[in-house]
């Protein structure tokens, strides 16, 4: 899923198993979708806040609260395409 939106939600990193940096993105129709982000991986997104615009590129994968988006960055072991974030003009991956 490649999309763009604005951050409504960030949640604190995740850091149980694989660090993730968790935010929520309310989309230009108005649905709204979890971005998961591998921080083991990709480099953390800092100074991401509320009312940030973001751009990304990942799987998509439905759920009753509206879906998530994960493999937002590279992957090590080239089972999945490569996902990334762009947040004030930066890309991460």
């Amino acid at each position: 899923m490649k999309a763009s939106g604005i951050v409504i939600k960030v949640f604190p990193d995740d850091t149980k198993g694989s660090k993730h940096q968790k935010f929520t993105v309310k989309l230009k129709n108005n649905k709204t979708v979890l971005v998961i982000h591998n921080i083991d991986i990709a480099p953390k997104i800092y100074g991401l806040k509320v009312g940030d615009r973001v751009e990304f590129l990942g799987q998509y994968q439905w759920n009753s609260q509206g879906g998530m988006v994960h493999w937002t960055h590279h992957d090590p072991h080239a089972q999945h395409p490569i996902g990334w974030i762009k947040h004030n003009g930066k890309f991460y991956s």
